[in-house]
């Protein structure tokens, strides 16, 4: 989104309790234990990587950002240095300045912990006014309603659902809910958010 060959690099993002770490290979066997905390990979309404699949979500995410299509990030605890889940930038799209934030999961033990808003201000921050973005948009399953009520906490605004867009894994046929933020909005978002991370 913007033609400085320095940010086809992917940064650290960095904030008060976590930093968003590049997503490595490196990372497979933190990230396997982070998903251990509530065996997040038994989840039906998400896909988190599990003892037989870290390297192959990773491998993916990693070739997604080679394309040039994805950022993915490790959201590492700054005190401890524990990985403690995952999130990524994907549908990247140069050309109209917009992307999708979402494959955001987090260890059971730090959910509702500060730690997802500030890993999405984080991410809208840079979203916004780094890669100047006019629109960021997200989308979760519609029987996933903790991730709804999170999105919308966030300052998404809900804008319908997506009939069968996605099969899951266990190949029920999903229908997900698309929401988003967009440039005009950000302001009045960042604001809400730095409040309550406060």
């Amino acid at each position: 989104m913007n033609d400085n060959p320095s940010f086809s690099m992917q940064p650290t993002l960095a904030g008060r309790i976590i930093e968003l770490q590049p997503l490595q290979q490196s990372h497979a066997a933190a990230l396997l234990d982070a998903a251990a905390d509530g065996q997040l990979w038994n989840m039906k309404l998400s896909v988190i990587p599990g003892p037989g699949s870290a390297d192959k979500y990773i491998a993916t995410a990693l070739a997604g950002r080679e394309a040039g299509t994805v950022m993915p990030f490790a959201i590492v605890q700054r005190d401890s240095g524990r990985v403690v889940g995952s999130t990524r930038f994907w549908k990247i799209d140069r050309a109209n300045r917009k992307m999708e934030i979402g494959h955001t999961w987090l260890s059971e033990s730090v959910q509702r912990s500060g730690v997802n808003t500030e890993a999405k201000y984080l991410l809208l921050t840079h979203a916004f006014e780094v890669m100047r973005a006019v629109r960021v948009q997200f989308t979760t399953d519609e029987l996933n309603e903790k991730s709804r009520a999170a999105i919308l906490r966030i300052g998404a605004k809900q804008e319908g659902i997506v009939r069968n867009e996605r099969i899951m894994p266990d190949g029920r046929v999903r229908n997900s809910v698309r929401f988003s933020i967009v440039d005009g909005e950000w302001l009045e978002v960042k604001a809400m958010l730095q409040a309550k991370m406060r």
